[in-house]
């Protein structure tokens, strides 16, 4: 991996605790490190005009954590898109993908999820962000978050009958945690989230497990190149699926063959164009179908 340079490190902002022991009470600037090298020449990015966007605060059980929002300026009782991030946490790229949202007409809104546990953007190493952040992250936390944050969007010009989500990588497989939690939610979109894998303490279920109490249909979006997700792992969804709730049979996959994981991440190597703008055409009628 290349070795960051000072000039992208110095975009980062420090790591702080605050007296709730939050370790992350901003957002960062940038990209994480792990994530590169960046592909600067393919960044998709989406201006903020006739948006109102930018980073807020949600009020949570134990404190606040940071948010990026994006809207259209001025409009109320939108659709809602909860948007989670991938394992680096609400970089560049998940902010991007909140203000095309916004674009399409929808509050989309992306909470740091990790705000307890650590500031990712500093790691050079997948393993380091796994082991100090990620595998410290309870789901049951998650899923409070982003009820507090629905909630904050529903105050917010927000409209709480139009309420959905979609996540990528990690986030990905919280679309489908969450799609079983949440009985107010109307859709999913699950960007190649894992959907079967080991259990413990902080993370009681796996997708699969939980597959037939979905409460809103989920459209999972896959590469059937992704060493860390087989397809038969997408098969195994599938049957389980078949045989729960009306919402987990009306739940859809789409993998695309020659796709590897991350294939909708425009900042990174592992992106396809092809694939990721037919994915984001799917994403949208999903959508505008539940919405």
């Amino acid at each position: 991996m290349n070795k960051p340079s000072p000039e992208f490190d110095s975009l980062l902002p420090p790591l702080t605790l605050n007296r709730r022991g939050f370790l992350a009470t901003s957002l960062m600037s940038g990209f994480t490190l792990a994530a590169g090298p960046v592909m600067a020449q393919t960044v998709i990015t989406t201006d903020t005009n006739g948006l109102t966007a930018g980073e807020v605060k949600i009020p949570v059980a134990d404190g606040t954590i940071p948010a990026y929002r994006a809207a259209p300026a001025g409009k109320t009782n939108l659709g809602t898109i909860l948007v989670v991030q991938e394992i680096f946490g609400v970089h560049e790229h998940i902010k991007d993908v909140c203000r095309r949202f916004a674009k399409l007409g929808y509050l989309a809104i992306a909470p740091e999820m990790y705000a307890r546990q650590g500031d990712p953007s500093k790691f050079t190493e997948n393993a380091k962000i796994f082991s100090e952040i990620v595998n410290k992250v309870p789901d049951a936390q998650v899923m409070s978050d982003l009820d507090a944050t629905a909630k904050w969007a529903a105050a917010n010009g927000g409209d709480p009958k139009r309420l959905a989500i979609t996540g990528f990588c990690w986030g990905g497989r919280i679309v489908w945690l969450y799609s079983a939690h949440n009985p107010n939610l109307k859709a999913g979109v699950a960007w190649y989230g894992r959907l079967v894998g080991d259990k413990d303490a902080l993370r009681t279920s796996q997708p699969v497990d939980i597959a037939g109490q979905m409460k809103a249909p989920v459209l999972g979006l896959y590469g059937g190149k992704d060493t860390g997700i087989p397809v038969a792992t997408v098969d195994q969804m599938k049957t389980a699926l078949t045989s729960g709730s009306a919402a987990a049979k009306a739940s859809s996959f789409i993998v695309y063959p020659e796709a590897p994981h991350a294939f909708h991440a425009d900042y990174r190597p592992s992106y396809r164009a092809t694939e990721a703008k037919e994915a984001w055409d799917k994403a949208q009628a999903w959508f505008k179908k539940y919405l």
